[in-house]
């Protein structure tokens, strides 16, 4: 075994454990194949390949517009690519629909929270959990007990991620009235719920502040301990993403620039010039 320690904003550091030889023997997961993806005249995407390993975040990032949002789109099903190949678990999602896409447990975040605002945590939480369901309208309408047995049964899953969150306390509480930082740990609670085999996260650290940021950078970190779930994740935080990624696949004008270790990107020229807008010295 091997341990890693990164550092957090605030001083504070993360401490993980990985064993000797991992990197060498594990499988991908999700294969991304020249994709192309345009809207009219506009060029989104351009050729874009990369592969993400069964125990492995990969960080995508680059300038705003670079297109990455546009190929967690492609992958979830929310847009379709007019060119390439994604596969997971060597099986295509390419022209799959979005809950086909869900149900095989490719699972999204959005930048913004995509929650009901109206609801309670275990509501918004119990509602990722339908599709385990099993009984029809008569049996919700005369409540017997087969409707009972299996709404008790995912109330106890929800519950193993509530704590796991440490939301218990605002179990009850509705989500409109809690701050920023509890609602995105929420949405992560809801992406949980779905039994996610791979977890696409947008952005999940915008408008935190550091303490929130520190917190929901553990909460990954203890996902892919725990759940064994690998993670695509798009920040725009670079002190984030230096900490929690394995791999960096840096996009830019819709083209991959560069995909290597966080170390390796932070002197990649090419990623340098174009976060700083301008050509190679």
């Amino acid at each position: 075994m091997f341990r890693r320690t990164r550092p957090l904003a605030g001083g504070s550091r993360l401490s993980v454990v990985f064993p000797v030889g991992i990197r060498e023997t594990m499988q991908s997961i999700l294969e991304i194949r020249d994709i192309g993806l345009r809207f009219g005249g506009i060029q989104v995407l351009n050729d874009v390949s990369f592969q993400v390993g069964s125990d492995e975040l990969v960080a995508l990032i680059g300038p705003n517009g670079a297109g990455k949002s546009s190929l967690l789109n492609c992958i979830s099903g929310f847009y379709r690519p007019h060119k390439g190949r994604i596969d997971f678990n060597r099986q295509a999602l390419t022209g799959e629909t979005v809950h086909s896409i869900a149900r095989k447990g490719v699972v999204r975040t959005f930048q913004g929270n995509q929650l009901f605002l109206e609801l309670s945590v275990v509501d918004n939480l119990m509602v990722s959990r339908h599709r385990h369901l099993r009984y029809n309208l008569i049996d919700a309408f005369l409540w017997w007990q087969k409707p009972r047995r299996e709404e008790a049964r995912e109330r106890e899953a929800v519950e193993r991620i509530l704590e796991f969150l440490k939301l218990e306390a605002y179990r009850h509480a509705v989500v409109a009235s809690l701050p920023y930082g509890l609602r995105k740990r929420v949405d992560l609670g809801r992406a949980l719920a779905l039994d996610p085999r791979l977890i696409l996260l947008d952005e999940p650290m915008a408008g935190m502040n550091v303490e929130e940021k520190e917190d929901l950078a553990r909460f990954v970190i203890d996902i892919r301990e725990a759940w064994k779930v690998p993670v695509v994740l798009v920040e725009h935080d670079m002190g984030v993403v230096m900490d929690l990624a394995d791999r960096v696949v840096v996009l830019h004008h819709g083209t991959k620039i560069a995909d290597a270790p966080p170390a390796a990107v932070q002197l990649d020229d090419g990623v340098i010039a174009a976060y700083l807008g301008r050509g190679k010295s």
